[in-house]
């Protein structure tokens, strides 16, 4: 999920305004329309997620610096006073924020992905191969309730509607407590839908997240993440696996 540049205030409302007419247009003058405008246009989700840009180094190398001063901060502040736990780092890539966790003595950090070249990355950085496993996030091997805790970040919003419920369902059925999830949402609050940078997610508000995390989970709860461009904020979904007021 890789930053988007500033364009100027004018463009950027001229954007907003037209969005909803643009998105209906042929893709070619859809993507006209985006380079002259300077942000993407939202569209429908496709079917299939597309998956070879997590075998490409440029995303290896974007892994290692994405949530600097922000999301990998926020991660430690969620742990922090957690007590002794399991915890699983859900498409987890190169193992960076397993390594950034990894003095918090009271955390068991595992982690899986499921591209294998990333995997690899986070065994040469010396992370224990037993802590990791090449696997999709919608159907995994683990047993249920095999973590207290489980996290993604900036993951979820690039599957699919239907990779969407069963990343849920299946990260509620491994975690025995709570999980947290942080994604971009729209700054303009409206469903934007899915775009394409350097990878494709969906732009939507805060209240299309909260509807699906609430199908498996009772409690959800949403915080502010330091994240941002121009099109997004990010924002902290904790998804609580007993109701809780």
């Amino acid at each position: 999920m890789p930053s988007i540049p500033v364009i100027g205030a004018a463009r950027a409302r001229l954007a907003q305004f037209l969005e909803p007419q643009l998105r209906r247009m042929p893709s070619g003058a859809k993507a006209f329309a985006e380079k002259v405008l300077g942000r993407p246009i939202g569209g429908t989700a496709p079917d299939h997620q597309a998956l070879d840009v997590y075998w490409d180094p440029k995303m290896a190398a974007i892994l290692e610096t994405w949530g600097e001063g922000n999301t990998w901060n926020e991660i430690q502040l969620l742990l922090l006073l957690a007590p002794p736990s399991t915890v699983l780092d859900i498409a987890c890539g190169t193992g960076k924020v397993m390594t950034i966790l990894a003095p918090y003595k009271h955390l068991e950090v595992h982690g899986f992905d499921i591209s294998d070249f990333l995997i690899q990355k986070a065994v040469d950085r010396g992370i224990p191969r037993e802590r990791l496993r090449v696997a999709d996030a919608t159907k995994t091997d683990y047993s249920d309730d095999a973590f207290d805790y489980g996290y993604s970040i900036g993951s979820l919003e690039h599957f699919t509607e239907d990779g969407i419920r069963g990343f849920i369902a299946e990260t509620h059925r491994i975690t025995r407590n709570a999980s947290f999830h942080m994604m971009p949402v729209s700054r303009s609050g409206d469903d934007e839908g899915w775009m394409t940078t350097l990878q494709s997610f969906h732009n939507n508000s805060v209240a299309w997240w909260v509807e699906r995390f609430r199908t498996v989970y009772p409690t959800v709860h949403v915080f502010d993440s330091a994240w941002h461009d121009r099109i997004s904020v990010g924002k902290w979904f904790v998804c609580m696996k007993e109701a809780r007021t």
